[in-house]
């Protein structure tokens, strides 16, 4: 073997791009991984970290029985089954092995609930009906730096601040790659690029509800998330799914930071569209609550009254006492000291308005439920056991809302349950496999919930991995074999020469 000929290149070093390098080297491939920015990690590094997983020893700790069934029953209803079955079963079944396999690597998850992402253990991610949402200790980060130590420790090598040009493609078939203008054979490629959320261009042609949050968009995805997938998809006719897929976290206008830097919005607010009406839980996850607001039809805003606004805790960049008091003094947040005058503000009717908090104000703040919408329970998974203040204070608050926060997006390669690329017919493209953000079809037109992303990126950066290994190591003897054999038989010519 050549120098420059490994078994395995992973391209990106990200969550997916890791877990496929780990995977690889623990079969006994030689993996050489590329990342173009200057250090690993990727958006799995910015993220709370958590995992969605189903049938987990975390889960059997606290007495939650699961199962990767019942997970996937859950994914494919509320994804209304448009996601390939066979690959979101394979998903579902790996995802909680994969958190096993971390905790083997040393991830600390401990069995015990926590009622937050931040928090390690177990907590609710979505709008399942069991837990399934598991908190690593250090978050992302901590999570990428075991998975570096088991990199290192495998004898996987990283090359940072090198970003891949191109694939090599031989006879249909993928044998490496160009990096720094080297050609690096291998056995076979794994994709691993992230997403496109920091690529204008591409997110107007493959996401473009990102598009009609307009200024008020703002990207948290990290900064290598360019599309160089699809790039490398167009070489060889790689099919493209997940088109329109993506996550936009709900915020307020004034919000330009994923919410534990920009803050949360007070405990007492209602959310009400453009008819003055309250239409949703105001803490449903955000496996649904984009959707929901996107539904209306008009803006959406959020109400809350001075009370609330002093009562915002201090240190945070948006969602801030003084800084929500300035966008009012600035009027980009709507105040006004009636309801009936916030009402004409906001272009709603005041009767209405006056109805809707009202109502709410005879409810959760008086200690009830609130059985619309019923909040109490999602404040109780939050671990909320207080009822909320009254909105009663004048003056009153209206900040404009709408999914502006983009973190993920869902197009990039297709592939199938081995996390191997398919071309435009369906047919696998030998040598060649992706993960994560990059590898389209488990992440659907619904978010499943907190941890599905990494919970993605981790299991089919695993599979891709084990696969590639199998793939390159096999070609890699096919590749020595041959030079062997053309080695012997040039020593062969060259005795007949001299004997000759």
């Amino acid at each position: 073997m050549s120098e420059n000929q490994v078994d395995v290149v992973v391209v990106g070093g990200g969550g997916a791009g890791l877990a496929a390098a780990v995977s690889a080297a623990e079969q006994g491939a030689s993996v050489l991984l590329f990342e173009a920015e200057r250090e690993l990690g990727g958006s799995t590094q910015l993220s709370a970290g958590m995992l969605t997983a189903a049938g987990t020893s975390v889960q059997a700790g606290l007495g939650v029985e699961d199962s990767a069934g019942k997970f996937f029953q859950h994914y494919q209803d509320l994804n209304q089954w448009l996601l390939k079955p066979g690959l979101v079963r394979a998903f579902c079944e790996h995802a909680g092995p994969s958190v096993e396999w971390l905790l083997g690597l040393g991830v600390e998850i401990p069995a015990k609930v926590s009622h937050d992402a931040h928090t390690p253990g177990l907590t609710r991610a979505g709008v399942e009906d069991v837990w399934r949402g598991h908190v690593p200790k250090d978050q992302g980060y901590g999570l990428v730096q075991v998975l570096d130590r088991a990199r290192r420790r495998l004898g996987a090598e990283a090359v940072l601040n090198t970003r891949v040009e191109r694939l090599l493609v031989d006879d249909g078939r993928v044998t490496g790659v160009v990096a720094d203008g080297i050609d690096v054979r291998a056995g076979a490629v794994v994709v691993t690029t992230g997403g496109f959320a920091q690529d204008p261009a591409l997110r107007a042609r493959y996401y473009p509800d990102a598009e009609a949050a307009g200024e008020d968009l703002f990207v948290v995805a990290a900064p290598g998330s360019r599309g160089d997938h699809f790039g490398f998809g167009e070489q060889v006719g790689a099919s493209v799914a997940g088109e329109g897929w993506g996550l936009l976290l709900p915020t307020a206008y004034f919000q330009r930071l994923h919410h534990w830097q920009s803050g949360f919005p007070p405990l007492s607010r209602v959310l009400v569209n453009s008819h003055g009406r309250r239409f949703m839980d105001e803490d449903a996850s955000y496996a649904v609550s984009s959707g929901i607001i996107t539904a209306q039809d008009g803006p959406v805003w959020t109400v809350f009254d001075e009370r609330a606004r002093a009562g915002l805790p201090a240190g945070y960049a948006h969602w801030d006492a003084a800084h929500v008091l300035a966008e009012a003094d600035a009027g980009r947040t709507l105040r006004a000291d009636t309801l009936e005058e916030l009402a004409g503000k906001m272009g709603v009717p005041a009767a209405a308005l006056r109805a809707t908090v009202d109502r709410w104000n005879t409810q959760l703040p008086a200690g009830g439920d609130d059985p619309e919408f019923l909040r109490h329970r999602t404040l109780a998974a939050k671990g909320v056991t207080g009822p909320p203040e009254p909105i009663g204070q004048p003056p009153f608050h209206a900040a404009r809302t709408l999914p502006a926060e983009l973190v993920c997006t869902h197009a990039g390669l297709e592939i199938d349950a081995g996390a191997a690329v398919l071309d435009e017919r369906g047919d696998r493209v030998p040598g060649l496999f992706a993960a994560g953000e990059a590898g389209a079809g488990v992440l659907g037109p619904r978010y499943v919930g907190g941890g599905n992303a990494v919970a993605n990126a981790i299991t089919m950066g695993r599979i891709a991995g084990r696969a590639a290994s199998g793939t390159g190591r096999a070609a890699s003897e096919t590749a020595s074999g041959t030079a062997g054999a053309a080695l012997e038989t040039g020593r062969a010519a060259s005795g007949t020469a001299s004997g000759t």
